[in-house]
């Protein structure tokens, strides 16, 4: 069944919220098969499956994309789109690019940083926020943990909280320290969503390439649950020495024959 906001909302502090991200129909058919609650379908896809350098070269048609894929694929499970940059640079730009998101299939919108009008002006127009505070890939220069200072440590968690305060259900907090994360967790009432922020959080987002193991580089605080990558070499290289070998496609001619018999 699928989760709506008021039903994340009341999973604080009473079980832990599950988040993959998906870019693809089977991938998404096989999340909502494992009764994983909350799929995001977020800008990563430029850098894990589109080979671009950064998440700024996404565009809201990739998004569009990308969201009726998984849609398409996962029917009964709550999916967050992610507007890319500079889709939500003031609120009449966001509302449009948020609709066009919705309509493609998302069921709530995510934003990075703390655009306080926009998340407000979202939410007075009916659009389900999820907000973003802590590392923001969208403009970070590096990817490095932030919020180790007392002053970033305040920003970020003041802007927890005026995140939360203009509407947004639930807000991930990326790549901060632990204890912060911790903080902020136990001072909203909407729930966190962790990646790279320790146990603390409310929940746990994991981009579906690093747990597949799929690429060939995965942050430091992701987790390998297979090695997918390994197992397309293996398939490719007896694939081509069957082809060269002439055995397929005369394996598979053999095997339908006997099938018949």
């Amino acid at each position: 069944m699928k989760k709506y906001p008021n039903d994340l909302i009341q999973m604080k502090g009473v079980k832990p919220i599950s988040v993959l991200t998906a870019y693809t129909c089977p991938v998404a058919r096989g999340i909502e098969e494992a009764c994983v609650p909350v799929i995001l379908v977020g800008d990563t896809v430029g850098m894990v499956e589109m080979g671009f350098e950064s998440t700024r070269e996404v565009t809201i048609e990739h998004m569009e994309y990308h969201i009726g894929a998984v849609r398409r694929g996962a029917k009964n499970t709550h999916v967050i789109g992610d507007l890319p940059y500079q889709t939500d640079k003031d609120p009449e730009t966001a509302l449009n690019n948020a609709k066009r998101l919705i309509s493609a299939g998302a069921d709530s919108i995510k934003l990075e940083g703390a655009k306080i009008d926009v998340i407000a002006h979202l939410v007075a127009n009916k659009i389900s926020v999820v907000g973003h505070t802590g590392l923001l890939p969208q403009t970070a220069k590096n990817f490095k943990k932030v919020g180790n200072s007392d002053a970033e440590a305040k920003k970020i968690l003041a802007e927890s909280k005026a995140i939360q305060d203009a509407g947004a259900f639930m807000v991930v907090l990326e790549h901060i320290p632990y204890s912060l994360a911790t903080s902020i967790s136990q001072l909203l009432h909407i729930p966190t969503i962790g990646i790279g922020a320790g146990p603390g959080c409310d929940g746990q987002v994991l981009v579906i390439n690093d747990a597949l193991g799929l690429g060939d580089y995965w942050p430091p605080f992701s987790k390998q649950y297979a090695h997918i990558s390994r197992d397309i070499i293996k398939v490719a290289k007896e694939f081509s020495k069957e082809v060269e070998s002439m055995e397929f496609p005369n394996n598979i001619i053999q095997l339908s024959g006997a099938c018949k018999s």
